[in-house]
This record gives C-alpha cells, structure tokens and sequence, in this order.
C-alpha cells in the first residue's frame, strides 16, 4: 500500500548550501501561486560561523526583480547540526505588493567554507495531486 496524503498536499524539495562565499545567497525560487504557506528550514552541516537566513519574496521566477523580506531569523545556527526554521503564508507574500509570488530562502555564512542544509515544505496545495513529492536520483 502506497500512502500519498502528505506528499499530494505538500511539495518538499531539499537543497545542498554550499555557497563557497560569505555573500548573501538565494538557495532556490518557488512558486507560490498554488501553496498556502511555506515552511524552510536550515541546517549547519559543516563550520562553525554565524548565519545570516531569511525568506525573501520576488515579482521574478528568477529572483531577478526587486527582493521584498517576508521574515528573517532571530536564531543563528552557528554549530553543526544547529537548525533554524521559518515560515509565510500567502497573506504575508500579497502584503509584499502586486506580483509577487515567488519566494527563496536567502542565507549568509561568515566563513565560506561554511554549509549546510535546506528543506523547503511547501503547504497546502490547493490543488491536491499524487506526487507533487516524488524522488530525485541522478
């Protein structure tokens, strides 16, 4: 038996964060238009620096137009295995204005030999489907 209640309701994607830099990165941009909210969650895999991690909102599937902050971390998962986790919902994406509809985790690390890891859970689907989560191996 096969169960599909979370993963027909839910799209995860999960994202190495190696930026092999100390700027502020875009992990990955997603569309929001059929999701409710989205919960990302950060975790430090290899250093020991501090974090910079927010949810930043974009007019531009590529992040390319004018970046809007929708929530930012007051936790700094500076330690191995260290997690910080935040989350909007579409409320706080339409406050942002018009057109925006598509949102990034934006993470900084202190050291650029720093990483970690970043789960993106996005929920509610308002179009419910088999298999919005499915396996990815290369």
């Amino acid at each position: 038996m096969t169960v599909q209640k979370l993963a027909s309701r839910n799209k995860v994607d999960l994202y190495l964060f190696d930026p092999d830099a100390t700027d502020l990165t875009d992990v990955a941009w997603v569309d929001m238009q059929d999701y409710d909210s989205i919960l990302i969650g950060f975790e430090k895999t290899a250093g020991t620096s501090a974090v910079v991690f927010k949810i930043i909102a974009n007019t531009e599937s590529d992040g390319s137009g004018t970046d809007v902050v929708l929530a930012t971390s007051t936790s700094d998962p500076a330690a191995v295995a260290d997690e910080a986790f935040l989350e909007v919902n579409q409320q706080m994406i339409a406050a942002a204005g018009s057109g925006y509809r598509y949102v990034s985790a934006q993470i900084s690390v202190a050291t650029d030999t720093d990483e970690g890891a970043v789960v993106y859970i996005r929920g509610i689907s308002k179009n419910p489907q088999k298999d919005l989560t499915v396996d990815a191996i290369a």
